[in-house]
């Protein structure tokens, strides 16, 4: 069950998941009337990446192959064609890893890699890093999936695409989680959640706290599990994102089948497969089917749980996916033994064995084995019980073994980062001592700066006080100077008007007095009369 929450991961992981799906029809049709071919390559590129969208794997490795070939013939007359062949090796690449072929698609996807580097397509680059980091955690190679997803977000800082940065940070806490890492897990979701909370990104910020309720789930933290996938869920009803509430309904239904509350997982997967019906996801419509065979299993409704794994059998089948046709195949052969029909379910057991081991999954070919030996123990085969039993073992003991190396590698992978992030810390701190310092030095220099301007600021208060009393004082001066100028002006006013007082006067007494020589005049004349 705990499957389906990774798949939900790496189609997210990988981009697929759109505001919108397109219409398929449409685009069929377009690339019927187009005999471009530089558009037709497009557009089956497109419709690709549509049919992977719902689960139809084959007609998208169809349409990928068929772009492909097209893109090739024309890289010598249109050197643009080069794009168009990565991308269509890209979009074969995650097909072949959606059906478990992961060396084809790796080829696919190092090929598509190659030929952005040539053209340097950073953007392509970017999606070939994340394509191929998929796929290797996948695969569980998580020292290689978080160094190429670190390659991803060096890349994709310096495009500076803040929501590629965000999906990087996203890609790498799905490593960690899938190593139980989760304190590292966390830290890079909520570096992510933090970016698409700043750019307004609800459906960035949806599968974040979708992610983080798939760590409360591996940890058991069933109650804060389903708080964060229901605000997952919340924002998904808000944006009309079908294909989100599906996924987010599938994992609140194997919550409630881990916690044995069948009714509940069954009302919530029977709300996702109707869901997935409309919007024609036929991947995400198997998987529902099995799901519900599951729960019908477990309430021992074995009748109810076979009608559902074969209709999940058939759609498998059609689509291509080989992993979940062996998954299916087993849970069959369990309904049929709990119906008590052997034949028939060791029939289920040994096709789930063959292409188990076609695909090399040993987890699936160990629990063969342990039914097929039991089966042969209940039909008096005790021979090839026994063989059975001691082949369990061997893919036992392997994966016990695997398991315990994983652990190892994660341990150490958890010690280097642990050690990296305490040198990293102490360089921190010692930056921080430094920042400290040259913090105290500024203060010194500011307080300097400050006391030297106020000293300024009061010698040019006591220069202006100064100034103005001086001016003041001048003042002063002036009016008394002004004011003895006036009191002179106005004694020779005075005097100048004495004066003038005077000469009128001597005038007058000169004009009423006769004249010395008038007197003399008059005597002669006297005189000479008398003579």
């Amino acid at each position: 069950m705990k499957r389906l929450w990774l798949f939900g991961a790496i189609i997210f992981l990988f981009g697929i998941i759109k505001s919108q799906n397109k219409n398929i029809d449409s685009l069929l049709i377009l690339v019927k009337k187009d005999n471009v071919d530089t558009i037709k390559i497009k557009l089956l590129n497109n419709l690709c990446i549509e049919y992977v969208k719902v689960g139809d794997f084959k007609e998208g490795l169809k349409c990928g192959e068929e772009a492909l070939s097209l893109a090739q013939k024309q890289i010598s007359v249109n050197r643009n064609s080069k794009k168009r062949t990565a991308d269509a090796r890209c979009n074969i690449g995650v097909i072949h890893m959606c059906l478990g072929d992961f060396p084809t698609a790796l080829e696919n996807q190092f090929a598509s890699l190659k030929t952005r580097q040539e053209i340097g397509d950073k953007p392509g680059i970017a999606i070939c890093y994340n394509n191929i980091g998929g796929i290797y955690l996948y695969q569980g190679k998580y020292g290689e999936a978080l160094k190429i997803f670190f390659d991803a977000l060096k890349l994709k800082e310096e495009i500076g695409d803040k929501n590629e940065i965000a999906s990087a940070y996203n890609n790498i806490g799905l490593v960690y989680s899938k190593q139980g890492g989760y304190p590292n897990a966390l830290k890079n979701y909520f570096t992510a959640l933090k970016i698409y909370e700043e750019k307004k990104d609800k459906r960035g910020i949806a599968f974040v706290y979708y992610n983080i309720a798939g760590i409360y789930t591996y940890q058991a933290n069933y109650t804060d599990a389903l708080k964060f996938f229901n605000m997952a869920l919340k924002i998904r009803e808000e944006l009309g994102d079908k294909g989100g509430i599906a996924l987010c309904f599938l994992d609140i239904g194997n919550i409630y089948y881990t916690l044995n509350n069948y009714d509940e997982s069954l009302k919530y997967h029977k709300a996702a497969l109707k869901i997935q019906e409309e919007i024609g996801d036929r991947n995400g419509v198997a998987s529902s089917y099995g799901n519900l065979g599951n729960i019908y299993n477990d309430k021992h409704d074995y009748v109810s749980a076979l009608k559902n794994h074969l209709i999940a059998l058939k759609i498998k089948e059609e689509i291509g996916d080989q992993e979940s046709v062996a998954s299916v195949n087993y849970n069959l052969g369990n309904s049929y033994y709990n119906l008590k029909d052997l034949a028939t379910a060791k029939k289920y057991f040994s096709i789930a064995l063959t292409i188990s081991k076609e695909l090399r999954r040993p987890e699936i070919i160990r629990e063969c084995y342990n039914s097929l030996s039991r089966i042969d123990s209940a039909s008096n085969n005790n021979k090839s019980a026994l063989e059975n039993y001691k082949s369990y073992i061997v893919y036992r003991d392997s994966l016990i073994n695997e398991e315990n190396t994983k652990k190892t590698v994660q341990t150490q992978m958890q010690y280097d980062f642990d050690k990296k992030e305490g040198e990293t810390k102490a360089e921190q701190d010692k930056k921080d001592v430094i920042a400290e310092e040259e913090k105290q030095k500024q203060k010194i220099v500011i307080a300097s700066v400050s006391a030297g301007l106020i000293l300024v600021l009061l010698l040019a208060i006591v220069i202006f006080r100064s100034l103005r009393q001086n001016q003041k004082k001048n003042k002063i001066i002036t009016e008394q100077k002004e004011l003895v100028e006036k009191q002179k002006e106005l004694v020779e006013e005075k005097q100048k008007e004495i004066l003038d007082s005077i000469r009128y006067a001597k005038r007058i007494q000169t004009a009423l007095i006769t004249s010395e020589k008038y007197i003399a005049k008059n005597l002669d004349k006297l005189n000479k009369d008398k003579s």
